[in-house]
């Protein structure tokens, strides 16, 4: 098979997937060395960026799939939704943060982090597919929650470890203990 016929087939199959698919995958189905599908995905990745198409192949979540172009962004979210935005809610958002960067956590101690009951928060999480169970926590037998692959599709991360560093968000601790100071003076 051509180069050109294995990249075909890759973009058939890739306009029709709900997921990022591995290059492992596509190997089997396409019946092509790992590699080469390796290198012709680069390939094609560079191709449609430098020819600045509409899409792009991205390489998100563990696999590859096609998504339209960020500088489209708006033009596609009003196609897609068309006047309906369903957002997540602050509190939604701060859940999904503390999962993110503490997994696996259970929801009691999510919910100690925040200050706050997050049952109804949680369920809102794990219906959208952005939150899933993994495993149980050993001391309490407590259910630990995760963030998905979809999670990461969304945000165009590979994994947890492409989350960006937490410290500049936080507080000067420095200045905080300056501040500390004078008030108890």
């Amino acid at each position: 098979m051509s180069n050109q016929e294995v990249k075909r087939s890759i973009e058939a199959i890739l306009m029709v997937v709900d997921e990022p698919l591995s290059e492992v995958v596509l190997a089997q189905i396409i019946e092509v060395p790992t590699e080469e599908i390796s290198l012709l995905l680069e390939e094609m990745a560079a191709s449609y960026e430098s020819e600045t198409r509409g899409f792009q192949l991205r390489h998100v979540a563990g696999g590859w799939r096609f998504y339209s172009h960020p500088d489209l962004a708006p033009l596609v979210e009003k196609f897609v939704l068309d006047g309906q935005q369903s957002r997540l809610t602050q509190a939604a958002l701060e859940t999904l943060a503390v999962i993110a960067y503490r997994q696996p956590i259970s929801r009691a101690r999510v919910s100690a982090i925040r200050g706050v009951n997050v049952e109804a928060v949680m369920k809102t999480l794990v219906t959208r597919g952005l939150v899933e169970e993994s495993g149980t926590e050993h001391e309490t037998g407590a259910t630990l929650y995760r963030t998905t692959s979809y999670f990461f599709e969304k945000l165009g991360l590979n994994s947890e470890a492409d989350l960006p560093a937490l410290a500049p968000f936080l507080p000067d601790v420095d200045g905080l203990d300056e501040v500390l100071a004078t008030l108890t003076d």
